[in-house]
């Protein structure tokens, strides 16, 4: 009897699934970092970085480059699957930090279009199936171990 490839339980291929959630979520992490990056000047400057975010004591300039790390050069080496783990774990603190801090708690809230969820919290479980799953074997990381 043939198996159904819709109904089966079995991935049809599970790298390829990973890539494509880290390729997705790497680029559109990236392009907040880049924005925080090309504006650091004036975001640093701003009342919310100055006054609103504090990060281990830390206000202002701080904070930014540590988000922007996060964000931007933390998200390229998700996309490429290069010290994978590791680079999620600054944006696992940093979407966490945004998830107590800043939005205090509050993952789903009602918006303009009726019930919305954090993007912070969406991104934060993406990074924890991310980090339990592994980069997968289209990356950098399993060239590098398997020499």
């Amino acid at each position: 009897m043939k198996k159904n490839l819709l109904s089966s339980f079995q991935p049809i291929n599970l790298s390829m699934g990973i890539l494509l959630i880290r390729i997705i979520i790497g680029v559109v992490m990236a392009f907040y970092g880049y924005q925080k990056l090309i504006n650091f000047e004036t975001m640093a400057a701003s009342d919310f970085w100055a006054k609103e975010v504090s990060f281990l004591g830390m206000t202002g300039k701080t904070p930014l480059a540590l988000t922007i790390f996060a964000e931007f050069f933390c998200s390229l080496f998700l996309i490429f699957g290069l010290f994978t783990r590791l680079a999620l774990i600054p944006l696992l603190i940093c979407m966490g930090y945004i998830i107590v801090c800043v939005a205090k708690f509050k993952v789903i809230y009602s918006g303009d279009n009726g019930i919305e969820m954090n993007n912070a919290f969406v991104y934060f479980i993406t990074y924890i199936g991310l980090f339990l799953t592994g980069p997968g074997n289209y990356s950098l990381d399993y060239k590098i171990a398997n020499r």
